[in-house]
């Protein structure tokens, strides 16, 4: 562990010289590459060189109880050595934490997918409720959101909302949202009183850049055709909608909310990208997780993650078996102490496997 980590100090010290090094300021890729990389690996620095401090006020305690002191001094010292003992076993944890393998996405971008599922209208206002939820969750972390395309019922619920969120290691703190999400409430259309359950699915998807997943032209059908609103009114007189397949996996992504065809076109793009990477990498993880146990639940996005019950105030995530008395405060977006959550329980899990 301490070979790992000094390598990893002796690369951070060679990024700060390259980092400085006109070469490479001229360079915009090379520069946020080298930016991004040092950025991810401060942490750890730091936490090693606290813990390298540490382990040098534990070798001076000894060194002084070792000696002939006063009653006072070797009071102090056995003090010392009492809390620089404790701080190190904290670090070492901290430190095997920060050595755990990274998702390689955990950085990215994120596109969103919401659906509106079982429940028909109902399902469909849910939808929209986590789509406020998500949107408020964003903001309150300092990212940006940006609609994709929206398939709105006549109630204000949405069949399907598609966003864009930007902003720093978004897919590590939203990549746990995948599944199926269950709401227990009384409907406004319903006379009765009485609770119903609906469902909604929520996909995330790492934004894949263009060297990462290539599309050639030969595995693309364009399609062109007329966007229409809501109802079937409002048709446009250009054909501006675009219909995207992506050939090999079947995948297509339509776009419509634009009225340029090229705007529809950049934004199908951004979408088709980001599902045709998730595809593939949903189908090497399936084949990685025949050979471990999933950390958070099995990723299948048909599994029921969460419960958010209205007449409770109530919200359970199912995979950690955690509840909160804070619905309203998680819809407002305050989903903090959710994420942190199945954060820990990942990273323990994991910890769990290397250890084992």
């Amino acid at each position: 562990m301490y070979d790992q980590l000094q390598a990893v100090e002796d690369r951070y010290e060679e990024l700060g010289e390259l980092l400085s090094d006109p070469e490479v300021i001229s360079d915009t890729k090379r520069l946020m590459a080298l930016t991004k990389e040092e950025a991810s690996i401060r942490e750890t620095v730091a936490t090693y060189r606290r813990y390298k401090k540490v382990l040098e006020t534990i070798s001076d305690s000894e060194e002084l109880l070792a000696e002939n002191l006063d009653a006072e001094m070797a009071e102090l010292a056995k003090e010392e050595l009492s809390e620089a003992k404790a701080e190190k076993s904290e670090l070492e944890e901290q430190i095997k934490i920060l050595l755990l393998p990274k998702d390689p996405n955990d950085d990215k971008n994120i596109i969103m997918e919401i659906r509106g599922a079982a429940g028909g209208d109902e399902a469909a206002l849910f939808a929209g409720d986590l789509f406020e939820m998500y949107q408020r969750y964003a903001a309150n972390e300092g990212w940006k959101t940006e609609l994709l395309e929206a398939n709105i019922t006549g109630i204000g619920g949405y069949k399907e909302v598609i966003m864009m969120i930007t902003g720093d290691n978004v897919f590590s703190k939203l990549k746990y949202e995948s599944g199926a999400h269950r709401v227990q409430r009384v409907p406004s259309t319903e006379s009765q009183g009485r609770v119903h359950t609906s469902t909604a699915t929520v996909v995330v998807m790492p934004e894949a850049e263009e060297v990462e997943i290539e599309i050639e032209d030969k595995d693309l059908r364009v399609d062109i055709y007329h966007a229409s609103g809501a109802g079937g009114q409002h048709i446009n007189k250009t054909a501006s909608a675009v219909r995207l397949t992506h050939l090999p996996t079947g995948i297509v992504v339509a776009m419509q909310d634009e009225r340029s065809q090229l705007k529809n076109r950049e934004k199908a793009m951004k979408v088709l990208r980001a599902r045709v990477y998730d595809h593939y990498a949903t189908a090497a993880q399936s084949e990685y997780d025949e050979n471990r146990k999933s950390a958070v639940g099995t990723g299948d996005r048909s599994e029921r993650i969460r419960t958010y019950n209205f007449p409770q105030n109530r919200v359970t995530d199912h995979r950690i078996g955690l509840t909160i008395q804070k619905l309203d405060q998680i819809l407002a977006g305050k989903l903090g102490e959710i994420i942190d959550a199945l954060i820990v329980y990942d990273q323990t899990k994991k910890l769990e496997e290397l250890n084992g």
